[in-house]
């Protein structure tokens, strides 16, 4: 269960991470929280915040109250309170940053229900019987899917997760419509011998606990860091200007992608200094009405009403003082007064930097003269290593 920066101690259990559960490693890597406030001391009189933050498999994290005032950090493994039985987690936060974090997700740590305590560090007893129910999740999913199939259920079995003890395994399941699953329930008890619990969740909830490599590269935002999930719609892409292509704006999950919403601020501040879209220029050669914008370049190109196929380009400045003398009655000659010309900047596909010839230099047939130059000069070339090889020998 450790790493190559965790302290392992004789049992092989993690004492603590050297880097606050920031090494990236298997153990470390998921949603971790870097501690700012480890290294803060408490002012004088305040006893240290009994909440703890511990995580178990795929992500899922829970909050705990440390009653027996356990000395804990980060990576130790810990039994936790459940409603039946106990669980078994690693503490990835404890201190101060605890209660900020419980503060942002509105958890009190005097509510008793949703709140439970942690009982102890968890013993090697404990750590087997963890292991041994963590090896049975795999081969469980293959067999309860194909259950799924046999009853002709439409849902997908997309994790499995046991309880510490083994007592109870709770079924990951997603479904676009309503799922009558109690015959399954009965197929699974008696097939794995087990409590069975089945979770509904969502797409973006299945992605982020399965993971998995996005378009860009990266691991899933959603499966690393990003803890909470914001409603993305397709007015992010209209703002950025991207082109509503479902194959490139979906994730893994199938729904748009989280990480538009990450630059959809900046791009609406830079939007202000545009006037609407939908605004039209009035001049005395006629109505302009706007094709396109280049936020970058502060750029919008218009057409009037009638010649659609020739476009003038004018600045976002140019525009908004059209529109201001507009909303004074006010017309402009024609768009030709303000227009600009942009020069295209030639890109070259291909540099000769290496001093490569060219790309096609392989497609033309070598003539004879060459081809029997070619043939000489391997025949001397071979004629001389043999007479070296012979005079070595000799």
């Amino acid at each position: 269960m450790a790493c190559n920066s965790c302290s392992t101690g004789k049992d092989g259990q993690p004492k603590g991470c050297k880097n606050n559960g920031t090494c990236g490693t298997d153990s470390c890597n998921k949603l971790t929280v870097f501690d700012w406030l480890a290294n803060m001391s408490l002012p004088n009189g305040q006893e240290p915040f009994k909440g703890v933050e511990v995580r178990y498999k795929n992500g899922r994290k829970a909050y705990y109250k440390n009653t027996e005032n356990l000395t804990l950090s980060i990576g130790d493994i810990v039994a936790t309170q459940a409603k039946s039985g106990h669980d078994v987690g690693m503490v990835t936060l404890t201190g101060e940053l605890v209660r900020v974090q419980m503060k942002r997700k509105k958890i009190d740590i005097d509510d008793s229900e949703n709140v439970l305590k942690i009982y102890r560090k968890a013993s090697q007893k404990d750590i087997d019987i963890w292991s041994k129910s963590r090896d049975k999740e795999e081969p469980m999913k293959v067999k309860a899917r194909q259950f799924a199939i046999d009853l002709n259920l439409k849902m997908k079995i997309s994790d499995i997760e046991y309880q510490g003890d083994g007592s109870k395994a709770t079924f990951y399941y997603t479904a676009e419509e309503r799922v009558d699953f109690r015959e399954l329930i009965k197929v699974f008890a008696r097939e794995f011998k087990t409590r069975i619990e089945m979770r509904q969740v969502g797409f973006r909830q299945e992605a982020a606990r399965l993971g998995g490599i996005g378009s860009c590269g990266r691991e899933l935002c959603c499966s690393t860091w990003l803890t909470d999930f914001r409603s993305v719609s397709t007015s992010a892409a209209r703002y950025q200007q991207l082109s509503l292509n479902p194959l490139k704006l979906a994730g893994q999950c199938g729904k748009l992608k989280c990480c538009l919403n990450y630059e959809l601020d900046a791009y609406l501040d830079a939007l202000k200094e545009f006037p609407k879209t939908d605004a039209k220029l009035y001049t005395e050669k006629g109505v302009a009405i706007c094709q396109k914008t280049d936020i970058f370049k502060g750029l919008m190109w218009y057409a009037y009403e009638g010649e659609w196929m020739n476009w003038h380009v004018i600045t976002a400045e140019q525009a908004r003082e059209i529109v201001a003398k507009n909303k004074k009655k006010q017309k402009v000659v024609s768009l030709e007064e303000y227009a600009i010309d942009i020069k295209e900047e030639t890109k070259t596909e291909f540099e000769n930097v290496v001093g490569q010839d060219s790309l096609t230099r392989f497609d033309n047939p070598k003539s004879k003269k060459k081809r029997k130059n070619n043939r000489n000069r391997n025949k001397n070339r071979n004629r001389n290593r043999n007479q070296k090889q012979n005079a070595k020998k000799n």
